[in-house]
C-alpha cells in the first residue's frame, strides 16, 4: 500500500489516566487533541487498556507523540526514592503505555512532545530523578501548583537551550504551571532547556541522536493564543511530517534512529 505523503501527520496522545478513560472524562484530554489539530496534525487517542502487541501495532501507524499531563504521580521506586506524603497514586497503565511509546520513539526516531507528567515520565524513563514535592523540597520555591487559590500558577522561565529559545522568540518566556513535582537530575541524554527563577527545571530536551524530543513542565495545550505554546505543537507536527515523507526502504521502519537507551523499568 502506497503512503500518502501529503496527509496530516498522525500524532498519538494517550489518555491522561485509566480512570478518566473509563469514565470518559474528556475535558482535559480534548485540549491536547485540539492543540495537535490546530498545529496541522491528526490527533489519535491512545487507550491505556491496550495489550502490548496491540499498542505496538498502533505505535507503528503513528508519526509522533504527545505525552500529556496527569493528576497521577510516577512510582517513586522507579527512581530510587521512597514515597512522599504529598504523592498522588501512581497510574501503572499510564506508565506502561508511555514507556512502550517512548521505546518505540527512540527506536524509530519519531518526535515526542512530553508535557508536565509526560516530561517527568520521559526523565524517569531515561534514569533521571524527580523532586517529589516542590513546596517542601525546594528552598524559596515559587508557586508552581496554583496553591494561592488559582487553578494554575503563572511565572517566567529562563530558556537555556538555543532550540527552545528559537521557538520562544528569545531567552525568556512566561508560562502557566500546575505541578508539585519536577525533574531533579536529568536522565541520560537529556539536558536542561529552561528553568524557573527559583531554579526548578522547566524543560528538558534529548541531545543524543537526531530525534526531536522535548519535555516541558508547563501546559501549552492550555495556552490558546500564546505564540510559544503554538510553536511547540507546530514544531512537533513539522518533525512528524518528516516521518511521513521519509522513504522507507524494505526492512527499514524509519528514516532515522535515535540512540536507544535502556529504560528505567
Amino acid at each position: 500500500m502506497k503512503t500518502n505523503k501529503n496527509r496530516r501527520p498522525r500524532i498519538g496522545v494517550p489518555w491522561r489516566t485509566f480512570v478518566e478513560e473509563g469514565q470518559e472524562h474528556r475535558e482535559a484530554s480534548n485540549k491536547y487533541l485540539r492543540a495537535v489539530r490546530e498545529a496541522g496534525g491528526e490527533p489519535v487517542e491512545i487507550s491505556l487498556a491496550l495489550p502490548p502487541a496491540t499498542l505496538a501495532r498502533m505505535a507503528e501507524s503513528l508519526d509522533g507523540f504527545v505525552l500529556p499531563g496527569s493528576p497521577a504521580d510516577i512510582e517513586p521506586r522507579r527512581f530510587g526514592s521512597a514515597g512522599h506524603p504529598q504523592n498522588a497514586t501512581p497510574d501503572k497503565r499510564r506508565e506502561h503505555t508511555d514507556d512502550q511509546l517512548l521505546d518505540h520513539a527512540f527506536a524509530t526516531g519519531k518526535p515526542v512532545l512530553a508535557i508536565c507528567y509526560g516530561a517527568q515520565l520521559l526523565n524517569v524513563h531515561l534514569h533521571g530523578t524527580l523532586v517529589q514535592d516542590i513546596p517542601s523540597e525546594v528552598r524559596s520555591a515559587r508557586d508552581h501548583d496554583g496553591g494561592a487559590g488559582r487553578s494554575e500558577a503563572l511565572h517566567p522561565i529562563r530558556v537555556e537551550s538555543g532550540r527552545l529559545a528559537e521557538l520562544a522568540g528569545g531567552p525568556s518566556a512566561r508560562v502557566n504551571s500546575s505541578h508539585h513535582q519536577a525533574v531533579r537530575t536529568p536522565g541520560r541524554g537529556l539536558r536542561v532547556a529552561a528553568r524557573a527563577p527559583d531554579g526548578v527545571i522547566e524543560a528538558v530536551e534529548w541531545t543524543t541522536g537526531p530525534a526531536w524530543m522535548v519535555g516541558v513542565q508547563w501546559h501549552p495545550e492550555r495556552m490558546p493564543g500564546d505564540r510559544f505554546a503554538a510553536a511547540l505543537f507546530r514544531r512537533l507536527v513539522r518533525e512528524a511530517q518528516g516521518v511521513v515523507k521519509a522513504p522507507k526502504p524494505r526492512g527499514q521502519k524509519a528514516r532515522r534512529r535515535a540512540r536507544r537507551p535502556n529504560s528505567s523499568r
